[in-house]
């Protein structure tokens, strides 16, 4: 069963009761990530998500680590391009306490202006790890070059010049601009009861307020198609190409996920197969959307040796042509759809899965899907549905292309 509650001040509770469960997850969903950052405040959402953990009023962040840690649960958050998100995991009989740690945290966090400066380094070695990283390095490349001037474009991480410019006022400043009640939703799936849970949570959040939000429009994204090289010494290349994808909410949106599927979205998918296991010219190739609220990327990821880097980017562009002019077969279609729901159906025996998807849903929708919609929405996609977005979005003067490694641009072969 499925409840939706708006508190006074405009903050969403949606919960899920799961009667089988033993575990409860609870998250404070907020809906503003790194897009909708000033210039100058590259990186501050993340950076936030960190010191929301470095002690409140009432707690160190040692005693936060230990609270959590002695009723064995867990307690962490996580930033995106458009949400940043705080959850935790505990046994039903630890509901309040997991409530009070999110509370506590939320409200009361010091910003403390040593911690600020030693968590400033752990940020940047975060990055360098990224830097160090030619799969993360490339993919953060490669969509900042195609959407240059955009925030989406940025890396949710910052830069060690932005988080230099960090301090306690900016950070009081941005959540004073941002954190609007109305912008977050709190997702509860478990084991629970609900007047219960709804009492604890009106007591902890209702009384919230901002004072005085002021939220940066947020910018479309356009973007700039790419064929480009980014020399480096290293052992591989990198390879990725993207190409416009679909927004969140798109009607078309089921039909993506199938064709993502088929093409390099699993071990039994074209690129896998043709690429590694045929031919083993790559360890790591595969292919994954990316949906915003306003748009998206498709995104095909390979790692290969240069010698291997034309033949590799050739035999990418050819299943991309094949899916556009043969599409799938009917065979593959009944595959695609049977791996989703096997996937969305296991999802489902996860309370933290479950409370993930009742906040996208409300935070995307304004509404709770049933297990049984989302399959359903999955079994009405035919393969015309399928074979028009492959011809939607692979159109060859979309495509981007960016390569980190040891090659020279010419050596690559163009979208055929």
């Amino acid at each position: 069963m499925t409840k939706k509650v708006v508190l006074q001040n405009g903050m969403r509770i949606v919960a899920e009761r799961l009667p089988s469960a033993r575990s409860v997850s609870i998250g404070l969903w907020v809906n503003i990530g790194s897009r909708d950052e000033e210039a100058h405040e590259h990186g501050i959402s993340h950076f936030l998500e960190h010191m929301f953990f470095k002690g409140t009023q009432n707690r160190s962040a040692g005693e936060i680590a230990q609270e959590i840690d002695a009723i064995g649960g867990e307690l962490n958050a996580f930033t995106s391009r458009e949400n940043t998100t705080f959850y935790a995991k505990v046994l039903e009989d630890h509901l309040p306490k997991a409530v009070e740690l999110l509370s506590d945290n939320f409200h009361n966090s010091k910003f403390d202006s040593r911690e600020i400066a030693r968590e400033k380094q752990v940020v940047v070695e975060e990055i360098r790890m990224v830097e160090d990283d030619p799969e993360d390095l490339v993919n953060t490349i490669h969509i900042e070059d195609m959407l240059k001037g955009n925030p989406l474009g940025r890396s949710i991480l910052g830069t060690a010049e932005t988080l230099g410019q960090i301090d306690r006022k900016k950070i009081i400043q941005f959540l004073k601009r941002t954190y609007d009640p109305k912008q977050i939703v709190i997702s509860v799936a478990g084991r629970f009861d609900f007047n219960t849970l709804f009492a604890l949570l009106e007591k902890a959040f209702g009384s919230y307020q901002c004072g005085g939000s002021r939220l940066i429009p947020r910018i479309s994204p356009v973007i700039t198609p790419q064929f480009q090289v980014k020399k480096r010494k290293l052992e591989q290349v990198h390879i990725c190409i993207s190409t416009p994808g679909l927004g969140i909410t798109h009607p078309q949106r089921e039909a993506l996920h199938l064709l993502n599927i088929i093409l390099g979205g699993g071990v039994s998918s074209h690129l896998f197969q043709e690429v590694r296991e045929q031919r083993g010219l790559a360890y790591s190739i595969y292919s994954t959307p990316s949906f915003y609220q306003d748009g998206g990327l498709f995104t095909i990821y390979a790692g290969t040796g240069a010698k291997n880097a034309s033949k590799v980017t050739e035999l990418i562009f050819k299943e991309i042509k094949k899916m556009k002019e043969q599409g799938m077969t009917a065979d593959e279609l009944k595959k695609a759809k049977d791996h989703i729901k096997g996937s969305i159906l296991l999802g489902s025996e996860s309370t933290s899965s479950r409370m993930g998807r009742l906040a996208k849903d409300e935070l995307a929708f304004g509404r709770q899907f049933k297990l049984n919609d989302v399959i359903e929405g999955v079994n009405r996609v035919t393969l015309k549905s399928v074979h028009d977005v492959a011809n939607t979005l692979f159109n060859k003067k979309s495509i981007s292309l960016t390569a980190l490694g040891p090659i020279e641009v010419h050596a690559l072969p163009a979208p055929l």
